[in-house]
């Protein structure tokens, strides 16, 4: 039995995260934590998420319960992440982390951290995502430089980083296989006259609003001829599932930084 401790654990992740653990078969709620100052604290982590009482109460002290859990999922904020696998790598815990939006610093203090307990970071959980990664590579390849491209993606107005992790993501696998860098042709948002667009480019138009959980478009736009790759989630359930999928693969594999790309065995996929 895999023990599972959630952070936000009463948002709307967070709740989506515990339906799924007592979905799961071999995976057991064994903490729960929101920030201090939640109103909620010492409530019952199931009834919050609506699947009855399961005696785990959500506190605001990780390392309080440290001793209760294997793994720690959190997709909460960028700015909780370190601290948080600062106590699972001072307490030999595992940790799924799902928070995008991190800065230079704080990729540096995941990859330092990683060297102690074994890490997934991913920009998205989805297997459909995570599919959709490997296709993109292909595409790319097909192509090469015979096509302008583009990434839209929208997603519920209560995200606040933009674009998405996962859009950025999709930029550095079609630069990549491109055999470029992803900071030197990116162009966020068109406004005005001037040049034609350039070609090397890759262009990023963001939508947020209402409860769109999540949509990404790659356009491959030639000639007399578009191909358009995308991926609609319906429901925040398959990020939680797949999250549950990257914790039973990373519980017996050694420190380090992994991703869903190792844990559902694309790599070694060839593009070619």
């Amino acid at each position: 039995m895999i023990k599972i401790a959630v952070t936000g654990a009463a948002g709307r992740m967070g709740r989506t995260l515990i339906q799924a653990i007592q979905e799961t078969p071999g995976l057991v709620l064994a903490a729960a934590v929101e920030q201090p100052g939640f109103s909620g604290l010492g409530a019952d982590a199931g009834e919050l998420a609506g699947v009855g009482r399961l005696e785990v109460p959500v506190v605001a002290d990780l390392a309080a319960v440290a001793a209760s859990f294997d793994v720690l999922i959190d997709f909460t904020v960028a700015a909780a992440t370190v601290p948080n696998l600062e106590v699972c790598a001072r307490y030999g815990k595992a940790m799924i982390i799902g928070t995008t939006g991190h800065d230079e610093q704080q990729l540096a203090a995941i990859a330092r951290l990683s060297a102690t307990t074994g890490v997934v970071a991913a920009p998205n959980y989805s297997v459909g995502v995570n599919a959709t990664f490997k296709l993109l590579e292909v595409a790319a390849g097909i192509f090469g430089d015979d096509v302008d491209i583009e990434i839209i993606e929208a997603h519920h107005r209560h995200k606040v980083d933009a674009p998405s992790g996962t859009a950025l993501r999709m930029g550095e696998v079609v630069a990549e296989r491109l055999g470029r860098k992803l900071k030197d042709v990116a162009v966020f948002g068109r406004e005005g006259t001037g040049a034609e667009r350039d070609r090397q480019t890759i262009g990023f138009s963001t939508v947020r609003g209402g409860d769109i959980v999540g949509e990404h478009t790659v356009i491959f736009a030639g000639a007399g001829e578009r191909l358009e790759i995308t991926h609609r989630a319906h429901s925040r359930m398959n990020f939680a599932e797949g999250a549950l999928r990257a914790s039973r693969w990373l519980a017996d594999k050694p420190h380090g930084l992994y991703d869903m790309q190792d844990v559902l065995g694309l790599r070694a996929l060839k593009a070619d």
